[in-house]
């Protein structure tokens, strides 16, 4: 069985992941930003990891003993139009979800490439490929985290290094409800957060996203990209076969099935 970290462990899909992966037998090394979140998961390691802080990625690194799977998970999101969205949030989620991410790929890359074996796992999301009306910084970021996993897909392999990208859709874990949200009660863009709320559609839970993880990291030849569910897998295919000189809005807009369409009206 493999050594795995996980970040951004203390609830959610991190924890699913967690838990998933000790029940299937792995040495499980859980981190988050307040240890005491991962009170409960039945795992080997409990670290204080905040993926925008070097010295607790460094000290983490260093505790957890070899690492053969980094399931890099932490990320949050935010709602806003980018008319408006104050640039620091833009700033904050890139340095939660796109350079947190390579700051602690890059601390256990070494390692892995010196024994020339080893994992990285990206969780991202349909966002990686698409963007929706008033998430487009977390689509950024995820757009972004996407180019860098491909590159060290590139870069690693001929080390022996696998690196896959797992994308699920809508999430049952609250991390949308918890997003930070910058709409004024008068605000010119509220029209659109009624296409927001019919976007989610059917949505798939923690646990299945943990156990495509899982699969991931158990298969021998894991894809570079992992779609989860059927509802990401119509998404992502959508996208794909839209034509690209006009903005794509999947179903769900009142417009038409997916594809390229006209902006929705404010």
């Amino acid at each position: 069985m493999s050594s795995v970290l996980v970040t951004g462990a203390s609830r959610g899909i991190g924890r699913a992941v967690a838990a998933e992966l000790a029940a299937r037998g792995h040495r499980v090394i859980a981190t988050a930003r307040d240890p005491e979140t991962l009170a409960g998961l039945p795992v080997d390691q409990r670290l204080r990891l905040d993926v925008t802080d070097q010295d607790t990625v460094d000290l983490a690194v260093r505790r957890a003993g070899e690492i053969d799977v980094l399931i890099s998970n932490a990320g949050a999101t935010v709602r806003a139009p980018l008319e408006s969205v104050p640039p620091a949030e833009v700033e904050r989620l890139f340095r939660l979800n796109t350079l947190g991410a390579l700051r602690v790929a890059q601390a256990v890359l070494p390692a892995m490439r010196r024994r020339g074996a080893g994992r990285l796992v990206f969780v991202s999301s349909v966002q990686g490929r698409l963007v929706l009306p008033l998430t487009g910084p977390y689509a950024a970021s995820k757009w972004a985290l996407e180019a860098l996993a491909e590159t060290l897909a590139l870069e690693t392999a001929g080390f022996g290094v696998k690196v896959s990208i797992v994308q699920p859709g809508a999430v049952s874990s609250g991390g949308a409800e918890r997003a930070k949200v910058f709409l004024a009660e008068d605000d010119p863009y509220l029209p659109l957060q009624e296409t927001l709320a019919g976007l989610r559609g059917e949505t798939v839970t923690p646990q299945d996203v943990a156990a495509a993880v899982a699969r991931t990291v158990e298969e021998p030849d894991p894809p570079l990209r992992v779609p989860v569910g059927p509802p990401a897998e119509r998404l992502l295919r959508a996208r794909k076969q839209a034509p690209e000189d006009r903005p794509f809005l999947p179903a769900g807009t009142g417009r038409q099935p997916g594809g390229a369409v006209d902006p929705p009206k404010c």
